[in-house]
């Protein structure tokens, strides 16, 4: 998998959380891709961008 050019960002609502948290790169086409921060080079999730925005939509209603 390609992910040359990907910019990985942090929520900003992760604040200093010790480094636990998600980073997410959702600027290459019809994938956004999420790796642990603490894990860089560990394995990272493959959604589309639908899947990504329905993941997302769950999250802030629960």
């Amino acid at each position: 998998m390609d992910l040359t050019g990907a910019r990985w960002r942090k929520s900003t609502r992760s604040g200093n959380n010790s480094g636990a948290c998600v980073e997410v790169a959702d600027n290459l086409p019809g994938r956004v891709h999420v790796r642990d921060s603490k894990d860089r080079d560990g394995g990272l999730l493959t959604f589309t961008p639908a899947a990504w925005r329905a993941f997302v939509e769950q999250a802030r209603t629960h």
